[in-house]
């Protein structure tokens, strides 16, 4: 099990399509529509209207895509690099990931935004890769604290750079839609690893770079 995949759930819920009904613990399609319809009536409606008829099946295809990301392995995104960096060793800094996350205690929405950074020691790797990773793990049930670590987990077990910096701001919709209905407020959460946790200078760099300071 991979140090930034640390649930049984998470382990589980990434087998193969092609895994037989005797490994594959998720249920079949059918009883995935079927617990759908339950939640329609329990919340007063009648799935065999008209209105919701097909609601079951456009549910289940709507959560494919928000949890692709238990379908997908961070250390294959990362695994292509490139040495050819003329010895850059600076920082290098995607801003601004815009990324759509599900609360995994109330399976409401959290958008929001990631910054990752990192030094490398002797090689890069393409940036796209970086945004993919942020992706992969919003497309899970997660806790905003959890994904950050992840993150930050996942780029420095591929990369052996020589430090990592996460930072994600984000709102919770089980916040701004339900509970104590707070609007305008957003969660913001850091990971620092290396040299980023230990050069205060880099890491104010950081900071200011993201905030727009430089």
């Amino acid at each position: 099990m991979s140090p930034y995949d640390n649930t049984m759930l998470q382990n589980i819920s990434i087998l193969p399509a092609s895994s037989n009904a005797s490994t594959d613990l998720r249920p079949s399609r059918s009883e995935a529509e079927e617990a759908v319809r339950t939640l329609i009536r329990w919340a007063g409606d009648d799935p065999s209207r008209e209105g919701l008829l097909d609601t079951p099946a456009r549910v289940t295809r709507s959560y494919e895509e928000l949890f692709v990301g238990y379908t997908q392995d961070p250390d294959e995104i990362l695994s292509t690099t490139f040495a050819e960096t003329e010895n850059y060793d600076d920082m290098v800094l995607l801003k601004d990931i815009r990324f759509e996350s599900t609360c995994e205690h109330h399976m409401l929405p959290v958008i929001g935004t990631a910054h990752v950074a990192y030094v490398p020691e002797s090689r890069v790797v393409g940036i796209s890769k970086l945004a993919r990773v942020v992706h992969l793990f919003g497309k899970r049930l997660q806790i905003q604290e959890k994904m950050t670590s992840q993150i930050a987990q996942a780029i420095d077990h591929a990369l052996a750079p020589k430090g990592v910096a996460v930072v994600v701001d984000a709102v919770h919709e089980c916040m701004t839609n339900r509970g104590v209905h707070t609007h305008g407020s957003s969660l913001v959460t850091r990971s620092f690893m290396g040299v980023f946790e230990d050069d205060k200078n880099l890491r104010r760099d950081f900071m200011d770079a993201i905030s727009g300071n430089r």
